[in-house]
């Protein structure tokens, strides 16, 4: 974390133009926070989305489209979950649990991570105003505690509004890719953030899934920011030919 702070910024928004926001970028857990889980775990999935820190970082440094990335993992506040979701504060994940987290103070997690997190995002967005808000996430290939085919290599997922997920899953799947349609899990049911920053101020966005094993490189991350700004550049074009 930078300052305390459960989040960091890289480039400066265009206003009127394209943002990304990478809710899971961060493994860290703050030092008087014990977890109680082995350090390994840390490393997987279920304490961060693998990849899009450095996704969301190439996008605001090199391609022109300003990033606000979490600093803090989702283990210690989820801040993909609204604040009355059992989820915010895992007990836990994919099998494994989280003992630290249980009895924890809710609100003290809240109040030091999830809401200076969403307040900063919610000002960030008033004042860039942009066309499109790219949610970036990423999801393992495989869960442990359930046998489950993921064959997709990106998905895309909404809530009440698919209009730029319509074009993107086009997009992408130009592209050559397997593109999974609200999958490998359904926006309907896991779209916290989108559903408080976009939907709810009518703002067009497109939240991107990417599988963990195309993105565990640099070299691999660097072609996905490029990637997913061209694809989100092409998707603002189409939105705003439709009026």
């Amino acid at each position: 974390m930078i300052d305390d702070l459960p989040y960091r910024r890289v480039g400066e928004p265009k206003v009127g133009g394209i943002v990304c926001v990478a809710d899971h970028a961060s493994a860290y857990v703050p030092d008087d926070i014990e977890l109680g889980v082995a350090p390994e775990l840390l490393k997987t999935h279920i304490a961060y989305d693998i990849g899009t820190d450095g996704i969301a970082d190439r996008m605001g440094r090199r391609h022109g489209i300003a990033a606000h990335i979490a600093t803090v993992s989702r283990l210690v506040c989820d801040l993909h979950r609204t604040e009355d979701s059992p989820a915010v504060l895992p007990t836990s994940s994919d099998g494994h649990l989280i003992p630290g987290n249980i009895g924890a103070n809710l609100d003290s997690r809240l109040e030091r991570f999830h809401r200076p997190y969403h307040e900063a995002l919610a000002q960030w967005l008033d004042d860039a105003n942009p066309e499109l808000i790219v949610a970036l996430h990423s999801f393992t290939p495989k869960l442990e505690s359930k046998i489950e085919d993921r064959p997709w290599e990106v998905g895309l997922l909404y809530n009440q509004d698919d209009s730029a997920a319509r074009h993107a899953i086009r997009l992408f799947g130009e592209e050559g890719l397997t593109v999974g349609d609200n999958e490998p899990y359904s926006g309907k049911e896991l779209n916290a953030t989108m559903d408080r920053h976009a939907e709810a101020h009518g703002r067009k966005y497109m939240t991107v899934e990417i599988r963990q094993d195309l993105i565990g490189t640099k070299a691999e991350q660097a072609r996905w920011a490029g990637l997913i700004t061209d694809v989100a550049n092409r998707v603002a074009l189409a939105l705003k030919a439709e009026g």
